[in-house]
């Protein structure tokens, strides 16, 4: 059992930057790959990052290719998205995930837990 704490939403002009968390709890983070998706106002949720266990393989959307980067410190059981030259169409509520089986995964069945979600909403 896991549970994940998103934190670091909030209001930004077009262009800003922001950095999300997600704070895990529970034994055996490092064996987890982890993902961010994120749901827009009447829109299914989408990929938007995933991170492989070690760190060392990362994936992205096609939408967020060199604005966002993920990254993990197991050491601080964290997940970082750094997101930056952000855009309207960014807003949305953004949820960490974690995947407790082999491999990486850029759909929602892939992943096992999932936080609350932090909301992001960038104006122009």
């Amino acid at each position: 059992q896991v549970q994940l704490v998103e934190s670091g939403g909030g209001l930004v002009q077009a262009g800003d930057s922001l950095r999300l968390s997600c704070a895990a709890s529970g034994r055996s983070f490092s064996n987890y790959a982890m993902g961010w998706f994120r749901q827009a106002p009447g829109k299914g949720r989408e990929f938007v990052a995933a991170i492989s266990w070690s760190g060392g393989i990362t994936s992205y959307a096609d939408s967020v290719k060199g604005r966002f980067t993920i990254s993990r410190d197991n050491a601080k059981n964290t997940v970082y998205l750094q997101m930056n030259s952000l855009k309207p169409e960014d807003t949305a509520v953004y949820y960490c995930a974690a995947r407790t089986r082999v491999g990486t995964s850029y759909s929602m069945a892939g992943y096992d837990y999932w936080g609350q979600g932090t909301q992001v909403t960038v104006s122009s």
